[in-house]
């Protein structure tokens, strides 16, 4: 898709699957198992999507998977599944090598958005991207080094350490435009400081919702995870971004959708939910 001097696409890494119940929170099994069904354990298989934004002078990765760091029991429990899709060879299949990469665009720093950022070669850890500089905001940043109780199993310091050890972390601070065209909206409901990249260039304007509304299944109101830190201000976020996306019919990308990669939204009496089916 061509949004303004951007080329802008999706890569598919591999898939994770994650309980069915945290994943909607209060919204009954019966209602979430119609479009999302559970396997054995209770987990439902959500992909890790992530999108590259390309002009003639960078090649931005947002977000960059789990990556290949966990053990053997981690793995098992969260159902990493790399055999059909990775991060290396999705980029490939696009004509991108790891050097070509010039900015990484974190939305957050949950291990399953930025896992696949750092690698083991052998005992040491490495960038995978060893010529990008990353993007987090500054309050992510902290909250990540400084994580609560609720929120400390999904912060894995392996995973973005590294990065300011090598000097390639760059701070963001607040909402705002970082290059032409790409601006970062700053959410604080799943996680403080959470960014969603929005491009536009006036005609089409195209959102990677991360966690916000990780799935078209999460477009309703009340569909909000139960990881989430703050489900009334990401209830609020909502509210306040989707008659946006509606007017002006933004097209959303879904990190963890399995079934569709991104979509537009309507209005019913019912209230919100998907639209029209994007491949991108």
């Amino acid at each position: 898709m061509k949004i303004g001097k951007y080329e802008v696409f999706t890569i598919e890494t591999g898939y994770v699957s994650l309980d069915g119940g945290a994943m909607f929170g209060v919204v009954p099994k019966t209602l979430w198992e119609r479009t999302n069904p559970a396997d054995e354990r209770n987990r439902i298989q959500l992909a890790l999507r992530t999108m590259v934004i390309k002009d003639e002078q960078r090649t931005i990765l947002v977000d960059a998977g789990i990556g290949y760091k966990m053990n053997d029991k981690l793995s098992d429990i969260y159902n990493v599944d790399h055999s059909v899709h990775s991060l290396k060879s999705g980029l490939a299949d696009k004509g991108i090598t790891p050097e070509d990469i010039t900015d990484v665009i974190v939305t957050h720093l949950h291990f399953d958005h930025v896992g696949g950022a750092v690698y083991y070669d052998r005992d040491e850890l490495k960038l995978t991207f060893p010529n990008a500089v990353y993007h987090v905001q500054g309050e992510q940043w902290y909250w990540a080094n400084n994580p609560t109780d609720k929120d400390r199993a999904s912060y894995m310091p392996e995973n973005f350490k590294p990065i300011a050890d090598a000097g390639r972390l760059v701070e963001l601070d607040g909402p705002g435009e970082i290059f032409p065209g790409i601006e970062m909206l700053v959410m604080y409901g799943h996680t403080a400081g959470m960014q969603l990249p929005k491009i536009s260039d006036g005609k089409t304007t195209l959102l990677y919702c991360a966690d916000l509304i990780p799935t078209a299944s999460h477009i309703p109101l009340p569909f909000i995870m139960a990881y989430d830190n703050n489900p009334l201000i990401t209830l609020e976020e909502k509210k306040r971004i989707l008659p946006q996306v509606v007017k002006e019919n933004w097209i959303l990308v879904f990190e963890h959708d399995p079934f569709r990669a991104a979509g537009t939204v309507e209005k019913t009496e019912k209230g919100y939910r998907l639209k029209e089916e994007i491949d991108l």
